[in-house]
């Protein structure tokens, strides 16, 4: 019986990707430094707002210093276009309906800054009652280190990682899933490829959000 979905944020509820490259670029001119095309993102984004950094920055210049120059010129910039492009995937809000019509709990656990996970919720997620939203945080470990999903199910007391689930678009996501001791689910209309989540055997590869709820729902009684 699953009584909690958790999802990735970035590639899984949102299409993110070019808002993050835009932002990115404007850092990466902002330092003196040659910009990344948008597919290149597809690899970059979900480790992390530093090892994002550290990705799109050249070999010789990935230093702390530099880093955080990045991180100075990345947040105010992207703070302030993080809604430009970003979108829901297409199914994705009939698809949190459905689960929340039915009693099942959900939530975000994201590799992003946690300021930035809180605003798109927010502003793209905003008629749902996700039981909790986590980011990236300061002196907090990251996916996929499987502490931010027991964080998550600290929430709901008495929940047994039977009855939890977590979806992503990346190898980190299946890597968290597999380390908390859960079962996850691959997106595939996300940043990564289908033979990437599929090395992970996931519990359900799904090809559009309805296939998360088809699975989730008759799972959950």
């Amino acid at each position: 019986m699953i009584k909690l979905v958790i999802f990735d944020l970035d590639g899984t509820l949102l299409d993110t990707r070019e808002d993050i490259a835009n932002a990115c670029n404007h850092a990466l001119r902002m330092c003196g430094c040659p910009e990344r095309d948008l597919d290149e993102y597809n690899m970059l984004v979900g480790r992390g707002i530093y090892n994002l950094f550290r990705g799109a920055l050249p070999p010789g210049c990935r230093n702390e210093e530099m880093v955080l120059n990045m991180k100075s010129h990345f947040v105010p910039y992207y703070n302030d276009h993080i809604c430009d492009k970003t979108r829901t995937y297409p199914g994705i809000t009939e698809m949190l309906r459905a689960l929340e019509s039915r009693g099942i709990a959900f939530a975000i656990a994201s590799n992003k800054y946690q300021e930035g996970t809180e605003r798109l919720a927010e502003k793209l997620l905003g008629e749902f009652n996700f039981i909790k939203i986590l980011g990236q945080r300061d002196n907090q470990p990251i996916k996929p280190d499987p502490k931010i999903i027991n964080e998550t199910m600290d929430t709901l007391p008495g929940i047994t990682l039977e009855e939890t689930v977590y979806c992503g678009d990346s190898d980190v996501d299946m890597q968290t899933g597999r380390n908390a001791g859960i079962k996850t689910i691959g997106v595939t209309w996300g940043f990564r490829t289908r033979e990437e989540l599929a090395s992970y055997s996931p519990w359900l590869m799904a090809e559009n959000p309805e296939e998360i709820s088809a699975a989730v729902l008759p799972y959950s009684e």
